[in-house]
This record gives C-alpha cells, sequence and structure tokens, in this order.
C-alpha cells in the first residue's frame, strides 16, 4: 500500500507534534484557531487517561471511560490535524520527522511521546511481567486476572492453584499502591462471589519496593499512611526488595526471596523512548532529554521536548521534574504561550514548575494527600482524589460514565465489567 502524509500546506509555520498524551493534547488544544498548522502524531487513534489505567485492569472501568478520539477532540479545529503514526526517529538537518506513513516536514517539533516500561534489560522480565501503560496492556492484565481463577478453579494441582491465584505487585509508587489496594478489595468483595468455590484467604496479594518506602514521591509520612493502610487489607508488603527474575511461576528477589506466582504486575520503573536522530549528548542517564528553561532541546532552536521525556533545564545534576500529568500540562501550557507571544512579537517566558500537590488513591475511604502546608489521609483525601480524577477526564460523556461506575460499586461493593476479551486464536 502507498502511503504519504498527505498534509496541506501551512500558511504560516507546521509545528509538529509527537505524542497525544497530558503534554501533547494540552499544547495542540491551546494552539487552536491559531496561525499554526498543528500536526499530532500518534500510534494510537485516541487519548487514554493513564491514571486510571489500573480500574480497567481490574475491571472497574471500561475502556472507552477513560479513552477519548482524537479526532473526536478535534472536531471543526481546521488548524489541527491528526495522524494515525508511529514515530521512527527525526531527521533535524533536514526538519523532518521520519513515520510509518512517510516523512513529514516540520518548521517546529515537539517531542511528547512520553514513556516506556523499563524492564532493565532482563529479558525474562519482557517476556513474563504484565506492564500497565496502555489501555491494551490493561485489557491485558484483566484477561490475565480473570482467566486466572478460572483455570484455579478447575486445576488438581493445590501447588498450581497457589501460583494462579498469588498476585505480586512490582513497585511501590502511586500505581503499585493504587492497584494492590484494589486487588486487596476485590479479593474480599468481588472474588469470593463469583469463585464460591475457591478459598481466598490462601490468595497472596504481595508488593516488592525496592526502596526504604512506599510513595517515594511524596512525604514519608504520607508512605508510612499507606503502608499501614495497605497492611489492614492484607497485603504483604517488602520494601528494600528488587526482583531479580521471573521465569513465569516463580519471582525471585535479589536478596534470594521467592514467591510462587504465575501474575506479576510491573510497576517498577520506566525509561524515555527511543528517538533516532537525537545527538547523543542530549540524553541524559535517565534517557531523558535534556532542554533549556523554554524547553527546547539542547543545541536545536526549532526541536522541544515536554512531558516525562523532558528534563528541563541545564543543570546536569537534575534528573528532571516528576514524571507526573501535571509537569506535562504545566509545560505545554507555557510551551503554548510562547507560541502565541511570538506570533506578537513578544519575548518568551522561562519555565518554572509550580507543584500543585500529590494524591494517591490505597482503597475505599483510604487515600492520601499533599498540598504545601497541608497533608491529610482518610476519606477526606479519598474524596479529594475521586474529585480531581473525575474532572481532569476528557468528555463529558466519559465523566458521567466513570461517576456512574464508581457510585455503582460503592453502593454494591461490586463492577459489573469482569469480561475475558480476547483475540480469536
Amino acid at each position: 500500500m502507498n502511503m504519504a502524509p498527505n498534509l496541506p500546506e501551512p500558511a504560516y509555520k507546521r509545528i509538529v507534534i509527537a505524542g497525544g498524551g497530558f503534554a501533547g493534547l494540552r499544547l495542540a488544544r491551546s494552539l487552536r484557531n491559531t496561525a499554526y498548522q498543528v500536526v499530532l502524531l500518534d500510534k494510537n487513534n485516541y487519548h487514554q487517561f493513564q491514571p486510571l489505567l489500573y480500574q480497567v485492569a481490574t475491571a472497574g472501568l471500561e475502556p472507552s471511560a477513560i479513552a477519548f478520539p482524537f479526532r473526536k477532540i478535534f472536531h471543526h479545529l481546521k488548524n489541527i490535524h491528526f495522524r494515525y503514526c508511529e514515530v521512527m526517529g527525526i531527521n533535524p538537518a533536514g526538519k523532518e520527522v521520519l513515520t510509518s506513513i512517510g516523512n513529514i516536514p516540520y518548521d517546529l517539533l515537539v517531542l511528547a511521546m512520553g514513556v516506556d516500561t523499563n524492564y532493565y534489560g532482563n529479558e525474562n522480565l519482557l517476556r513474563h511481567v504484565l506492564p500497565m501503560k496502555s489501555v491494551s496492556e490493561a485489557l491485558t492484565l484483566r484477561n490475565r486476572l480473570l482467566q486466572n481463577y478460572e483455570q484455579a478453579l478447575i486445576s488438581t494441582s493445590e501447588d498450581e492453584r497457589e501460583s494462579l491465584m498469588n498476585i505480586v505487585v512490582a513497585g511501590g509508587g502511586p500505581t503499585g499502591v493504587e492497584i494492590s489496594g484494589t486487588l486487596a478489595e476485590m479479593r474480599k468483595t468481588v472474588f469470593p462471589k463469583d469463585f464460591p468455590e475457591l478459598s481466598f484467604n490462601k490468595m497472596r496479594i504481595i508488593l516488592l519496593e525496592g526502596g526504604p518506602r512506599l510513595l517515594n514521591g511524596m512525604s514519608e509520612r504520607s508512605g508510612f499512611k499507606a503502608l499501614q493502610s495497605l497492611q489492614k487489607m492484607g497485603v504483604e508488603i517488602r520494601t528494600n526488595t528488587l526482583v531479580h527474575d521471573f521465569d513465569g511461576t516463580r519471582v525471585t528477589s535479589a536478596d534470594g526471596q521467592s514467591f510462587r506466582t504465575t501474575t506479576v504486575i510491573w510497576a517498577a520503573g520506566v525509561t524515555g523512548k527511543a528517538c533516532p536522530g537525537l545527538p547523543a549528548e542530549v540524553w541524559t542517564r535517565q534517557n531523558r532529554i535534556r532542554t533549556d528553561a523554554y524547553l527546547r532541546v539542547t543545541g536545536l532552536n526549532d526541536v522541544f521536548a515536554l512531558g516525562d521525556i523532558a528534563a528541563v533545564g541545564q543543570h546536569q545534576a537534575f534528573a528532571g521534574h516528576p514524571q507526573l500529568a501535571q509537569p506535562a500540562i504545566q509545560q505545554a501550557a507555557l510551551l503554548a504561550s510562547n507560541l502565541k507571544r511570538e506570533l506578537k512579537g513578544r519575548p518568551w517566558k522561562a519555565f518554572r514548575y509550580r507543584d500543585p500537590g500529590s494524591l494517591a488513591t490505597i482503597g475505599r475511604h483510604k487515600a492520601v494527600a499533599e498540598f504545601r502546608l497541608f497533608r491529610f489521609n482518610g476519606p477526606p483525601a479519598w474524596l479529594l482524589w475521586l474529585f480531581i480524577h473525575l474532572m481532569a477526564i476528557v468528555g463529558v460523556k466519559n465523566r458521567l460514565f466513570i461517576f456512574l461506575n464508581w457510585l455503582w460499586a460503592y453502593v454494591t461493593y461490586d463492577q459489573s465489567l469482569r469480561l475475558i476479551l480476547k483475540n480469536k486464536e
């Protein structure tokens, strides 16, 4: 099949945005109805709300509730174009993006591809663990969880049943804490009703964290509150415990511990997505792209980096801002403002991150919140977490669906989306 981007010639400048996550989408929408031609590239045809992927993986939400088609978002915006493709690299000298549908010339390029799961070079982890960075990966995890209990029900081996029922979560950040808490609640209220023949008292949920405490990006107090809450819910927590290997049936840690399971949920690390064509010196040791205070990639005046992949600032010791939604959104908002300022001949402003606070949910009525001088936990933090995440979802209909799902689950202690959906073999 012959393919080409088939883009109209820009009237002024063409801005190509690689990646439609929080940063890329915010930038594109902020430049609507301007003199710029905006071209958004993404390997999916939808924006996905990553903070709630774990709820798709645990059958709490349907995938369409946290995903929104780019083409619907850009209805009636004539200066914004979307192309469904993969970015293969860039040619800075020729000012082209190399994609799976052909080369796309740019006047300005914005790299906002986000990050990939980091397996730290371990082929067994790559082969066997279950990551959760996309809707498709969340669905794969949901299928695995449900299939495991169906298999456990008909297994004649006690060892095999134990392996199928146990779950290991690698990584004690917000994602690891949130999915561990959700699984603990399902073990108590959902799984026993679906599989009354199985004894869920024997099901183990084991959270492994390589550092000394949970929620390393938050205060020690919040990490301790999360630890206490999860332990009360029956989650086994091992800090200072790095996953060394997983062969599909048994996890081994670097300190020699061993855990029998067929399911390892990998929330233990990320790495920047490769972008061939960028100079080697712009990459940090964490595989992020070094930029100046105006978000320009070091040494390239017409290429910018935003979001998880960007390490803003020239100081070599600075690893970059937290890889969360807020830094990405703030960077995109500033770049959009600066591009509009350029149209008016006004000087650009430097980026300065304003930390709005941090939230992490653990389970029903259990969450931790930090906002500068205020730190609290329990039901108020849980309600605030629900409200902020609900308001951040794209689309009124999606917000309504999520609210109704959450309300139903709250009242009934149940979810109705436990479907095993897979391709025909």
